[in-house]
């Protein structure tokens, strides 16, 4: 038994039982990696994956509890090489945090300046995609962090501490009748055409549930995954925005003016997800802390160990 075998039993796992995917994946041929998940069946006694053919289409009963713990395993590898890379140098290294468009260009400008200069030989990526992908990148050990407002709390290989509570703001351009109408009613806003986020992103669920509770119809005309599209459309007069409240900056947006709307859509909360079980270096303790500061160490470790009070932002 060794550990080659058991990446190829996780990446088979990983990449819904396709051969050639995981072959690709880990760079080798794909009757290598048949071989060698057929050696460890051999030293086990058992059959992990059920075959039709030389394709594997199910785990069986054994092989989901194999799979489990070899997940376990390799985390475990890999937190070991960690605690070497922490205590060889604590200020070098790689940090991946996966994150959604309006965290990278609003949210985390505030804080990586701050932490670069604590950081300076350290390595920063920052990835974009959806919150479901997020999820999945952290899961897979692609990357260290994810920060989303929607998703990362539905998966229970993740834990995700609430990071901060925003709401939405309506844009319109300068001259828009509903800058006149007062106090913003979902009523009055349901009359013109929106434009706002994906369904998977952003806070988009609590926008279609205001709207549902009041049996109001919307005609959706444009949506997106990044507030600066949402706004360029808005400019252009396609339709009135909903957007993130952080992502209206006065300055930038000067053809634009943003209405209180915290009355009428329910406060979303931006979340960050790690790994459990994974060990953190201190830098990703820091990068959490300086994005949301109540997430302090001890906060994170009580809360990876399952001691942590609940707790509301």
């Amino acid at each position: 038994m060794n550990f080659q075998q058991l990446r190829y039993v996780r990446e088979a796992v990983r990449q819904g039982l396709n051969l050639t995917e995981v072959a690709n994946r880990l760079f080798t041929s794909q009757p290598g990696v048949s071989k060698q998940i057929r050696e460890l069946e051999d030293e086990l006694g058992i059959e992990i994956f059920v075959r039709r053919g030389k394709r594997l289409v199910a785990l069986t009963e054994p092989g989901k509890a194999v799979v489990k713990i070899v997940d376990r395993v390799l985390l475990e590898a890999e937190n070991l090489k960690e605690v070497g890379r922490e205590f060889k140098d604590e200020q070098a290294g790689t940090l991946v945090v996966a994150t959604t468009h309006t965290q990278a260009r609003y949210a985390l400008p505030r804080m990586v300046p701050a932490f670069k200069k604590r950081f300076p030989k350290l390595r920063l990526v920052l990835q974009q995609g959806s919150p479901p992908h997020l999820a999945e990148m952290v899961i897979a050990g692609d990357a260290d962090i994810a920060i989303a407002t929607e998703a990362l709390d539905h998966y229970p290989q993740l834990l995700a501490l609430p990071g901060y509570s925003w709401h939405h703001s309506v844009v319109v351009p300068a001259n828009h009748p509903l800058l006149k109408a007062g106090k913003l009613s979902l009523d009055e806003l349901a009359k013109y055409p929106i434009i706002t986020y994906d369904t998977a992103f952003t806070g988009r669920s609590h926008i279609d549930e205001a709207f549902t509770a009041r049996g109001l119809a919307t005609d959706i005309v444009l949506t997106a995954i990044d507030a600066d599209v949402i706004k360029t459309y808005v400019e252009l007069g396609l339709g009135v925005g909903i957007v993130a409240s952080m992502a209206y900056e006065a300055k930038r947006d000067r053809n634009l003016r943003a209405i209180e709307a915290s009355h009428l859509f329910r406060s979303s909360t931006t979340r960050v997800a790690i790994r459990r079980g994974t060990f953190l270096r201190g830098y990703t303790y820091a990068f959490i802390e300086l994005f949301a500061s109540q997430l302090t160490k001890n906060v994170i470790d009580k809360s990876m160990a399952g001691e942590a009070d609940q707790y509301d932002l």
